[in-house]
């Protein structure tokens, strides 16, 4: 073999496995893709993940299959995600949950931050602080002075130990030096009934659902959750005016199985993008009171890292164990 031929076929070596992966993204998506949902059917997750799983099929010519895989602060659906084949063809609905899970469970099979590659953020939701009528303040200087003044008496709901709202509330309480006591329960719907009669005093909730009861006097709304204001709610101030450094939300995104091919990660992203950016889709998230998170992966990657960290100290703060 002369030296030419030789130098020649090595070069081809050397290139078919960029060659087969240009192939590969070239053809992606040869079949239906899956979406795995951490979360029951029916809940907040389901209002966003439907429609972005009808607009990315429209884009991707290929059925976006929605299959809900709930339990364990979602680690269950997550470790599904991590346990499939890096090929695009299975996608995660990430959420705030998993950066919280990440340091409320100590034994996970999984690295939330190493194991999920991040494709793209979706949408970013306040929680709105609400008390019941008989809590005598109105604002979030005079609900701090009111807890300080009267420790053990305000009582703080949540959906359970370890979700959003209770983090969310043992944040409040880890700048603010009040003084709750956490309640949890078994979902939103038996909190709110609670917090309604007056049994717990408090509870940070998404917006969506609320208006009624704030306007009926039988809840009083004192601030949101995010650094800006609400637009359900525009009158209400944001906790960070009385509180600086308080940010806190709901948040989802896409994720795929770690080594999962550099462009179809871009793809996706690119057409996850797209569908944030089409007025239906944005109708729909405005009026869950929902902010797109339109971004590069690295951008996801960011925000992912930053609530990680951010809820670690929390839990650590708090004590929390998952039940």
């Amino acid at each position: 073999m002369t030296r030419r031929r030789f130098l020649r076929l090595t070069a081809g070596a050397i290139a078919l496995p960029a060659l087969t992966r240009t192939v590969f993204a070239q053809a992606y998506p040869a079949r239906p893709l899956r979406l795995i949902v951490p979360f029951p059917p029916g809940g907040p997750t389901d209002l966003v993940a439907r429609p972005l799983a009808q607009s990315l099929a429209e884009r991707l010519g290929q059925p976006v299959v929605i299959e809900n895989r709930p339990g364990a602060g979602a680690t269950i659906g997550t470790e599904a995600a991590v346990r499939s084949p890096p090929d695009g063809y299975t996608l995660l609905m990430s959420a705030s949950s998993s950066a919280i899970s990440a340091s409320l469970y100590d034994k996970l099979s999984f690295n939330f931050i190493r194991d999920i590659a991040p494709v793209a953020g979706l949408v970013r939701f306040p929680q709105v602080l609400v008390v019941h009528p008989g809590v005598p303040a109105s604002t979030i200087p005079g609900l701090i002075a009111y807890a300080k003044a009267n420790p053990g008496r305000l009582n703080f709901a949540s959906p359970g130990a370890g979700t959003g709202p209770h983090v969310t509330g043992e944040l409040f309480k880890m700048l603010t030096g009040a003084t709750m006591v956490h309640v949890p329960y078994r979902g939103v719907a038996p909190a709110m009934t609670d917090l309604i009669a007056g049994q717990v005093q408090l509870m940070f909730v998404v917006p969506v659902g609320l208006v009624e009861h704030i306007e009926s006097g039988k809840l009083r709304a004192i601030a949101v959750t995010t650094a800006t204001r609400s637009r359900l709610l525009p009158q209400l101030p944001t906790v960070s005016e009385a509180v600086p450094g308080y940010e806190a939300s709901t948040w989802f995104g896409v994720g795929a199985p770690r080594n999962t091919p550099a462009d179809i990660v871009e793809r996706l992203n690119r057409d996850i993008n797209a569908c944030l950016a089409e007025p239906a889709m944005k109708a729909r998230l405005a009026d869950l009171d929902g902010t797109p998170l339109v971004g590069a992966p690295a951008d996801f990657a960011k925000l992912i890292a930053e609530e990680t960290e951010k809820w670690s100290k929390v839990v650590k703060f708090a004590g929390i164990k998952a039940e």
